[in-house]
């Protein structure tokens, strides 16, 4: 694990970033070797770090941990995910929010949705997709309808083509 405390102290002793020692710390060899030869970018990715040396370490041990094999590939820890393209990448994953998914699957499909779409399109179970639905419909931005099949679907009208008719439901 690294340490945010330590890698301050090498961007203290390398004059202040400029010798990029706490990017060589941190498993950054080419950035490092850049600053050691840019004198941090002329002070200015020296700056940078001196305000993102937190996001930094928790990154690298982020990182550590998914290539030791600690965690597996795909694996979800605090917001971050291992990218699984060869490059070995830990990105910042922003979860997005199940109304969100709703909105994003009833634009696809004209305004109208299922439970089941949602859960699909979000990764949710089909029961918080319901919930979640009747929400909306109870607030009013939704509307529940039955189709003749019996299938039950919810429709958002303002993503509704005005001049679809309605006519299976």
């Amino acid at each position: 694990m690294y340490s945010v405390g330590l890698a301050y102290l090498l961007w203290l002793l390398s004059g202040f970033g400029a010798l990029g020692f706490h990017r060589f710390y941190l498993g950054k060899i080419p950035s490092g070797l850049l600053w050691m030869f840019t004198g941090g970018l002329v002070g200015l990715g020296s700056i940078y770090d001196f305000l993102t040396l937190p996001g930094q370490v928790r990154e690298a041990n982020i990182r550590n941990a998914l290539l030791s094999g600690a965690l597996g590939k795909g694996a979800n820890l605090s917001g971050w995910r291992y990218v699984n393209d060869g490059s070995s990448r830990v990105v910042r994953e922003r979860k997005e929010s199940v109304e969100r998914v709703i909105l994003r699957a009833a634009k696809q499909n004209k305004g109208v949705v299922t439970a089941s779409e949602v859960a699909l399109e979000g990764n949710i179970s089909i029961e918080d997709a319901r919930k979640a639905l009747e929400i909306l419909v109870s607030k009013g931005f939704a509307e529940m309808r039955v189709r003749r099949s019996g299938t039950i679907v919810y429709t958002l009208p303002e993503f509704m083509d005005g001049d679809s008719p309605l006519e299976d439901f």
